[in-house]
This record gives structure tokens, sequence and C-alpha cells, in this order.
């Protein structure tokens, strides 16, 4: 139930909302932040499910947008806000024509046009040359990759301004243009090293300068409600828009709760981004072979990491289970995976062929085959398999961006909706031999929120927000169980597995 009564107009001035965008659910959140707390209700849930057309996978981004609008509104019913910040995935973006008007429904990063794009960009831009421009860790539907697919449509010709999706609900929310540096970052088109639009690669690359707008940086006002906004949802005609890390790794990076030095982090939900906060790039060659990404965080630092195949695996088995009429519920599936043998089989959750909607299951277990390895028969396997395979990448990543960094790591943050999952933790803890802290689950929203606070003058800097998030949000640990022998033989066997063509 939402709270009805009229808050006064301090509590008013530190309650705050973020709009909080996944790949397949949105949601609006509003936070409350004080000295000593912090605190989040939902206010609406929407679903975010993209639409396949005769062209290719879209999002639907009107109904994104409405689903915002909603969940705005309800935000005002509430007792209204102090300001509103948005967060989204990466690399996907809208065109805009000279009007001004979208061209088109996003393309969804997981349609298929991307096939044979980055061969196009690198006869152009060497890979080296490009890794030592942007840092930016190579998967085939990076935003440069998918303008090179579109190279010469109609769509992309007409366009005049490209905005990442936060940016492009921005502009419907306030009429403003611009770009958020974080998310700007994943792109492929942005200096590493200076901070800004890379102009060589633009025009190596034949994009025109002018289609991409002035940076923005966490914190800086990206304007107020148009008149029609705040007259649909109730609130403040006057609220304003508050630039945050836009990208929702970079937003849930912010609510690491780490009070001490050498940390990693991982963000778990459908993809695990796991990795380091430095203070400058690492754009060595060694780093670009092991496809690590230098992006942009708050406050000019830079998120050193990689991008693994997350919970998607898990999340397109329960899909593929319901569909069939099978047990799909998680705590049972989990419960079982846990009772199941382990290091039956293990796979690596990278390999292209998981990349797409579809059988996972099938899939996992035609991969087991390939390599020679048991085929998981039950659905507690597959799912021991799956958590397995992905606490043994956290370890494989993590102990690689420790020695290219020239890091230590003591302790490992895992926050996203993954620290839910209990045995997903423990094995992290076990595969890595360091201890995991999981939580908070709301990372994403909780940064973005806290950005929002900042600018307003009622939180710190990046570690005083750190220890509000540590000191009012519920964290789990776990200690590794010192069975490392189980483990360095499984990171063996998946290492040596063959390579599946």
């Amino acid at each position: 139930m939402h709270v009805t009564t009229t808050p006064s107009s301090s509590a008013f001035a530190s309650t705050f909302a973020a709009v909080d965008l996944g790949a397949t659910s949105g949601r609006v959140i509003v936070g409350r932040v004080g000295r000593d707390n912090l605190d989040l209700t939902e206010m609406h849930r929407f679903p975010n499910t993209p639409v396949r057309l005769p062209d290719g996978l879209r999002w639907d981004v009107l109904a994104l947008f409405q689903g915002i609008l909603d969940g705005l509104r309800e935000a005002a019913r509430s007792g209204g806000v102090a300001s509103v910040g948005i967060d989204s995935w990466a690399v996907d973006y809208g065109l805009l024509d000279a009007d001004g008007s979208l061209l088109g429904h996003p393309f969804h990063y997981r349609d298929s046009r991307t096939d044979g794009a980055a061969a196009r960009v690198h006869s152009r831009v060497a890979p080296k040359e490009l890794y030592y421009i942007t840092g930016l860790q190579h998967l085939p539907f990076n935003t440069l990759f998918q303008l090179a697919a579109g190279e010469g449509t109609a769509q992309q010709n007409a366009a005049r301004t490209l905005l990442l999706i936060p940016d492009l609900l921005i502009h419907w929310l306030t009429g403003t243009v611009g770009a958020e540096e974080t998310n700007a970052s994943t792109t492929g088109l942005f200096d590493a090293r200076t901070g800004t639009w890379s102009t060589d690669l633009l025009h190596r690359l034949a994009l025109t300068p002018g289609l991409f707008p002035p940076l923005r940086a966490p914190g800086d006002p990206a304007g107020i409600l148009l008149p029609h906004v705040a007259t649909y949802t109730g609130l403040d005609p006057r609220t304003p828009v508050t630039t945050v890390a836009s990208h929702d790794t970079a937003s849930a990076v912010v609510a690491v709760p780490a009070t001490e030095p050498d940390f990693a982090y991982i963000s778990c939900g459908t993809w695990s981004l796991a990795g380091l906060e430095l203070d400058a790039p690492v754009l060595s060659e060694e780093s670009r072979a092991a496809n690590f990404t230098n992006e942009r965080g708050i406050d000019g630092t830079i998120r050193y990491l990689r991008n693994i195949m997350g919970m998607w695996l898990l999340e397109e088995c329960r899909r593929t289970w319901q569909t069939e009429n099978l047990p799909a519920h998680l705590s049972t599936l989990l419960a079982d995976a846990a009772r199941a043998e382990p290091f039956i089989s293990l796979v690596d959750p990278d390999a292209p062929e998981f990349l797409a909607p579809g059988n996972m299951p099938a899939r996992i277990r035609d991969y087991c085959a390939r390599t020679g390895q048991r085929i998981p028969g039950s659905q507690g396997a597959i799912v021991r398999c799956i958590l397995e395979s992905l606490a043994l990448a956290h370890r494989r990543v993590l102990r690689q961006a420790a020695e290219l960094a020239g890091r230590n790591i003591n302790r490992i943050h895992l926050v996203g909706g993954g620290s839910r999952n209990d045995l997903l933790c423990q094995l992290t803890a076990d595969a890595t031999g360091l201890p995991v802290i999981a939580g908070p689950t709301e990372a994403t929203a909780l940064g973005n929120i806290l950005v929002q606070a900042r600018a307003a003058g009622l939180v710190g800097d990046l570690a005083g927000m750190r220890r509000l998030v540590a000191a009012t949000q519920h964290l789990r640990h776990y200690t590794p169980r010192g069975d490392s022998a189980a483990w360095d033989a499984a990171a063996t066997r998946i290492d040596s597995a063959p390579r599946i063509p």
C-alpha cells in the first residue's frame, strides 16, 4: 500500500524517483534519503517485452515510456518527488529526424543484424587501435557495430540525432537533448583517455559528429518536466530531471557497500559485470586480448570489467520449462541444484550459442555433448551446471582483472538481483577463495537515487554514499568452504575444453 499523506517540505526535499529499466522489466522506485536512512518503495513495475518485426527484434520503447509515466503518477500520489533520474541497459539507441521525431523503434542488442558488422568496422580501424582509443570490450552488439550494420539504410540516412535509451526517455520527459557519459562510454565511440566523443573515430567511420549530443555528467541537471508530462503524472511542473549514472551497471557500482579498499564487484543480473574500480583506464595489449572494458563511472572513475553472460542462462531455461509445463519456480530449482552432484558438466557462459533467445536447456545439453562431458539429465543438474559455470567465470575474470590492473582483491561485493541467489553467492565464494558480501539487491536504484540526493546536497562524496548503503541495507556474508582443489580442477577442465566452432 502506498503512503498517500502529503509530506512536509523537508521530507519532499529528500524524496527521489528512480526509473530503472532492465532487459525484462522496468520499475519506478521512490527513495527517501536521510543522514541515517535510505529507504526504497516500489511505485510501479511494468514488463519490458521486445517485439519481433519483419526487419528485426525491437524494443517497445513507447510501452516503456507509458510505464514510466504511470510510475511517476504513482509517485505523485504518494506525495511527490524532488527529482527524477533514469538508468537502463547500455549500447542501444533511438534515432531522431530533423524534426526531433523518433525514426522507428530502437533495435534490440540481441538482434542478428550486427552479424559481420565488426569486420566492416575493423577494415577501417584495426582492433588494436580501436581498443587503444576506446578501451572497450569487444561485444558484437556494441553501438558502433550497430551503426555499421545500419549504414546506408533510409532510417540512418535520415537521422540527425542519436540518443541512447535513457537519454531518449529524458528527451521525452523534458524536451532536452544530451548524452550521459557513463553510457556514452559503452558505445565504442568514446575516448577512454579524454572522456569525450572521439572525433577521429567518428570521421573514420563516416559518422556525422553532430549526430552525437553534448555529454552530461552524473549529477548534471537535464531539464524540467514538459507541461503535458506534469499534467499526466500530477507532479509539480517544476520537477527537475537529474542526470544520473544512466548505465545501470554504473549506478549499481555507486551503491557497492565497500568501506575498505582492495574490493572487487560483481553486478549480477541478466549479465554478470565483474571487475574493479580504477582511477585510470588499462589500455594494454594484454587487456585487449583478455577482452576487458574500461567504462566510465562517476567522478571520473573507471569501471574495469568484463561482461559475462549472467542469469540470462537460468532465466531462459525457466522460460523454456514454463512453455513445456515443467516446474520452473526458482526456489525449487535452486534446492534441486544444491542437491545435485557437483561438476558433472560445465559450460562457457559466453559461448555465442547462448546469446540469442531460445531453448537454453537444449543448447546446454548440446554444448556438453559436443565437448565430451556428461549431459545433465535433470533440471537441477542443468541449474547446477549454470551456477558452477558462472562462479568459475567470476573467478577467472576477477583474477585476470587483478593481474592486468596490478591490484589485490581481498573481498567481493556481489550486488543486484543475483545477490538473492544464495547458491550462486556461496559457489562464487568457494570458486574464488574470497569472502563474498551479497547485497544490496536494488543496487542500481540505490545508486540512481544517491546521485540525485548528492546533486540536492543531501549526501557527500562517493565514499560517503557507500557508507550510507553499508549502514542501512541488508547484506549477507559468504565464506569460502575450503574445497579449493575441486575448484582448481574444474577451472582446468573448462579452460582446456575443446573450443566449439
